[in-house]
């Protein structure tokens, strides 16, 4: 590293990609060989209790290669990009601290840029009553209505913001009733980090499959169950945490909406498209590198960006 360059000193390697593309055994594996350590970007992970949904990274993982933004908020809280944007910052200067490289990996877009591109996030006021009103509809009728609401009256935070993160949802409404503008975006600022990015991908067909698996996988060892102990643990049926994909549909099956194959069906449809929309989020990273895992294997897409890293000019301690 180019000890000169003041605008970007601190080293971050970030290993995106679509729900089951492989990121997990990858980036352990990298980390591993790096002395890094893994910073999560996965708004479901954030959850306490979620751990099959979420397909969390195994407690035996996170001994073999130390995790943070892991079970940090409970499944009856909200949790923002303006929160994960904070705790990430902290995360990977500890890190660094410790004299290790952090390892940004997830499927979050808009987080890891809001953590890279050092965004400006908009402040926001205190409850309004539109807010008020606004919350109490998404309560009542579900907040995919109101994310149709946004659809129409403001394209761009309808494609910016996660379909679970009601918190963003209900303000960029309420700032287009009470002004009749769109909500403005976050600005981004001279990044302080210098980060070596890939995009992890894999064809079309072999991504579906692997999906379609993880559904199966996710329903044997017990999503049903897991979704009944968070309602047992009185998290509100309409919270942001529920209404991560898996979770919302198995909602909707056990309250009688949904037949058991409605519900795997959906499951898996709604990953699909999920993925595809990540695809194209990532796509919009001019600095991203892409690797394709159907192309590439295991060892060699490892070693690929271990050397990318290293060409980067950051330096392991001995």
């Amino acid at each position: 590293m180019d000890e000169g360059d003041s605008r970007a000193v601190l080293p971050l390697l970030v290993i995106a990609g679509p729900t089951a593309v492989g990121k997990t055994e990858l980036s352990l594996r990298v980390a591993e060989a790096l002395d890094g350590e893994i910073v999560s970007a996965d708004s479901a992970a954030v959850y306490r209790g979620m751990d099959i949904g979420a397909a969390k990274v195994s407690l035996m993982d996170r001994k073999r290669v130390p995790h943070h933004l892991i079970d940090v908020v409970d499944a009856r809280e909200t949790f923002s990009v303006a929160d994960f944007q904070r705790l990430a910052s902290v995360a990977v200067r500890e890190v660094l601290g410790r004299g290790r490289l952090p390892i940004l990996v997830g499927g979050t877009g808009l987080w890891i840029r809001a953590l890279i591109r050092d965004y400006r996030l908009p402040a926001e006021a205190g409850r309004t009553p539109i807010r008020a009103r606004l919350e109490s509809v998404g309560e009542r009728d579900g907040f995919a209505a109101l994310r149709r609401q946004l659809r129409v009256v403001d394209p761009d935070s309808y494609q910016a913001i996660q379909p679970n993160d009601h918190r963003r949802l209900v303000r960029a409404l309420e700032v287009f009733q009470a002004t009749g503008n769109r909500l403005q975006r976050a600005t981004d600022h001279p990044s302080p980090y210098r980060p070596v990015y890939w995009v992890l991908t894999r064809s079309i067909a072999e991504l579906h499959q692997r999906i379609e698996e993880r559904t199966q996988t996710m329903m044997s060892q017990g999503l049903v169950e897991e979704v009944s102990r968070l309602l047992e643990h009185d998290v509100p049926p309409r919270s942001q945490s529920l209404m991560s994909i898996g979770y919302r549909e198995t909602m909707d099956w056990f309250y009688g909406l949904l037949t058991t194959e409605e519900r795997d069906r959906l499951i898996v449809r709604h990953t699909q498209q999920y993925a595809k929309r990540q695809l194209t989020w990532f796509r919009s990273e001019k600095d991203a590198r892409w690797l394709d895992l159907s192309a590439w294997p295991l060892g060699s897409a490892i070693d690929k960006i271990v050397q990318s890293v290293r060409e980067s000019g950051y330096r392991q301690n001995t």
